[in-house]
């Protein structure tokens, strides 16, 4: 490999960014994102697939996968060109698609969450193959979907089945979300808790509130449940995740009258886990509970992701290392935060994520600070140089 480029072949991480922030891709829309990314990466040298994928009952959604070499050992980048919508346009101080530079910030939907950490990994790769990418002993490859924020349906994981079908091998993966809470470079995730989203209707008679042998009552019964699994502590948290958590988040009765008992009552609550449990034993623990109280009702629970960790070892060390030499001080490895694709990447090979700092994502006036771009560009660089080398290669085969 030569850190040297020839000018034909360096992409430019800020002029990228601003190309694919143009896009207005709210999910699951594309608008061009996925174009303005095949054209540069196809610069580089890579063979591009276009992925679109859909079922009953959800959009279609176009994804991308792209690969330089052919070669093993395989590092892939993952992320997403899908934003989430703009909210009230009017509390913008810039057009949200405009990508707009004022005072040394990149401004648009997108410069954070996370055209910028795909633009950044990109140029990486420019610096790193250069003009010639004979010469590189392996494969970098980009995994990236149209769906990240929306029901993550047709997307990362149709690519994953679609690779292993086609006899693709992922070896390690970056994810490029932003991953810092307040600067760059204090945090990457080596794990994400689990997630199970449940709906609990409990099912009384309806009657009259003075006649009530006449009726059922459900609330009471409904808030004996939910008791019951709000006042059991789930765990005391590992040494790597925090304990899990679980919080009602609705319960509705829909009833009006005053005078009048309701017929059911309907609650929903979502549980973050940790790697203790899987979607299955909780899913087990909460009938239980729920059946220890009696009555009739209905429960249905959908586990959209579960805990994962990729245990400190090479990989992690290479990540930290590249970000310690570039602005000097250590990040912490976490599993806190809320769900990614990692989750469904994590099947297929150790993953971690870093990317730019997540104070303004999803928010008005998303930004990136223009010396974050230039620093998370060199960070990716790094991390890319040094994952080829005998040396890493040797310790991930000693482990």
């Amino acid at each position: 490999m030569t850190s040297e480029s020839a000018p034909s072949s360096r992409i430019d991480a800020l002029e990228l960014a601003q190309a694919l922030i143009r896009c207005p891709s709210v999910t699951p829309a594309d608008a061009g994102a996925l174009d303005v990314l095949e054209s540069a990466l196809k610069r580089l040298g890579f063979v591009c697939h276009r992925l679109p994928f859909e079922e009953d009952g959800t959009p279609r959604v176009d994804n991308l996968y792209a690969r330089l070499g052919t070669r093993g050992p395989n590092f892939c980048f993952a992320g997403h060109t899908d934003v989430v919508p703009v909210g009230d346009e009017a509390s913008w101080t810039v057009d949200p698609f405009g990508a707009e530079v004022i005072n040394n910030t990149l401004y648009g939907r997108g410069a954070t969450d996370m055209k910028t950490a795909i633009a950044c990994f990109v140029s990486a790769v420019s610096e790193v193959v250069g003009a010639d990418n004979s010469s590189l002993p392996g494969s970098i490859s980009l995994l990236i979907t149209g769906d990240e924020e929306g029901p993550a349906v047709n997307g990362t994981v149709k690519v994953l089945d679609w690779l292993k079908a086609n006899g693709e091998t992922l070896d390690h993966c970056l994810v490029g979300e932003p991953t810092n809470p307040m600067k760059l470079g204090e945090m990457v995730k080596v794990g994400r808790r689990g997630s199970i989203n449940g709906v609990l209707r409990v099912l009384g008679a309806q009657g009259h509130v003075a006649y009530p042998h006449l009726a059922e009552n459900p609330i009471p019964r409904m808030l004996a449940m939910l008791r019951s699994i709000t006042d059991h502590e789930l765990d005391q948290g590992t040494e790597h995740f925090q304990p899990s958590n679980l919080e009602v988040t609705s319960v509705d009765v829909g009833n009006a009258a005053t005078n009048v008992i309701p017929a059911e009552v309907t609650a929903r609550f979502n549980i973050r886990f940790n790697n203790l449990h899987t979607g299955a034993s909780l899913e087990k623990w909460l009938r239980s509970a729920f059946d220890a109280v009696g009555g009739a009702y209905e429960f249905d629970c959908r586990t959209s992701g579960e805990a994962f960790l990729t245990e400190p070892g090479p990989f992690t060390s290479l990540l930290s290392g590249a970000i310690e030499d570039t602005l000097g001080a250590s990040p912490e490895l976490s599993t806190s935060g809320g769900t990614s694709d990692a989750r469904f990447i994590k099947n297929a090979c150790p993953v971690a994520e870093f990317g730019l700092v997540g104070q303004t994502m999803h928010k008005v006036d998303e930004l990136c600070r223009l010396d974050d771009l230039q620093a998370l560009q060199k960070i990716y660089t790094t991390i890319l140089t040094r994952y080829f080398t005998a040396d890493f290669q040797e310790q991930v085969r000693k482990t």
